[in-house]
């Protein structure tokens, strides 16, 4: 009798145990105290081409949630597009917009362009006149297509490449994302390369996104076909893209500069951003931590790189996220002039 009470408390020790080790390894995957979910008024509907409506899809993981439909018409509405390319090397800075290079904002005006030669250290650029200082630089929508093709024509060489908001009409894009954010086993990783993966379009410098089934953008990260290359949307519905293929850019002696709130426009995909840079809607906080900006596609929010005093982030883990009691978890985007917003996914997106 006494060895069969014996038997069952043990037995029923074992189950204890392993349903508490059952319910830790869950834990592992939904230990956050506080998760936000995505509120859908704080997107601009100047940005909207349809009002905002909840789906249900699925989600990176197999499983089926409630999801936000953004359908967005690549059109800022809190500030203009503009300008790039300055006309004369006499220009000054509100003539131009920005690049960047090794994680610095450099204005792109008239003495800028004078001096890419020794900027890059290469002779080969000159996008002036001697004569007059004129700058050469595309001035309608064929010349735009044409010379930010990544085969481009030595024709198109140490051009300016501007491509203006009259050159796109009607674009719209498609993008869904988990109304409460779900924490993923494993955080999915961006792919290193400038452009998400793939080689660019044949069109232009980037590959503009798969509207319809979710965010694609220039193609999937290493050993994820599905997982977006673009990252998330700001409030005004224009998206924070992967970062700019530079390398293709500056091969063809070409300069595609970005207008001072970190974005330019691809032909396919419309205006879009490559940097924050603090002008698009942010909401402030209350507690001196950095602005909110948008949502990642996995429905977690992005704030700007630094606080209230300029101070940056040092506890980000590998996809530059971390987590508070007031936030949960969220993004902190990487400096401007690093070309780049976040390196990953901590959460499951839409497909």
């Amino acid at each position: 009798m006494i060895k069969n009470q014996f038997k069952l408390l043990a037995l029923s020790l074992l189950l204890i145990t392993g349903f508490i080790a059952c319910k830790d390894n869950k834990s592992s995957v939904t230990d956050d105290k506080v998760t936000i979910s995505v509120k859908s008024e704080n997107f601009l509907s100047g940005g909207l081409a349809e009002p905002i409506v909840i789906e249900s899809r699925t989600l990176s993981d197999g499983s089926t949630a409630d999801c936000y439909k953004i359908v967005v018409t690549s059109t800022p509405t809190d500030h203009e597009m503009g300008p790039w390319c300055p006309s004369n090397i006499s220009d000054d800075a509100s003539a131009g917009g920005i690049w960047l290079e090794d994680g610095k904002v450099y204005d792109v005006d008239g003495d800028f362009v004078k001096n890419l030669a020794t900027f890059y250290e290469d002779d080969t650029w000159m996008l002036y006149d001697k004569e007059t200082g004129e700058i050469t630089k595309t001035k309608n929508l064929q010349e735009c297509k044409e010379a930010a093709n990544p085969n481009v024509g030595e024709e198109y060489q140490n051009y300016c490449v501007e491509c203006l908001p009259s050159y796109i009409s009607d674009i719209q894009h498609t993008y869904y994302i988990p109304v409460t954010p779900k924490k993923a086993v494993t955080p999915y990783t961006f792919s290193s390369r400038p452009g998400g993966g793939p080689p660019p379009g044949a069109d232009g410098h980037e590959r503009p996104e798969r509207p319809e089934g979710g965010p694609k953008g220039h193609g999937g990260p290493e050993g994820n076909s599905t997982m977006p290359s673009d990252r998330g949307l700001a409030f005004n519905g224009v998206v924070f893209n992967a970062p700019a293929p530079v390398d293709n850019i500056l091969g063809a002696y070409t300069l595609a500069p970005f207008d001072d709130a970190g974005g330019h426009i691809n032909l396919n995909a419309g205006y879009h951003y490559h940097a924050a840079t603090g002008v698009s809607k942010k909401i402030k906080q209350t507690d001196n931590h950095s602005a909110m900006i948008g949502y990642a596609f996995d429905g977690y929010g992005i704030f700007e790189n630094t606080d209230a005093n300029g101070k940056e982030y040092t506890d980000l883990d590998e996809s530059r996220g971390h987590y508070d009691k007031v936030r949960g978890y969220h993004y902190h985007v990487d400096k401007a002039g690093n070309n780049n917003f976040i390196d990953g996914l901590r959460g499951e997106y839409a497909l």
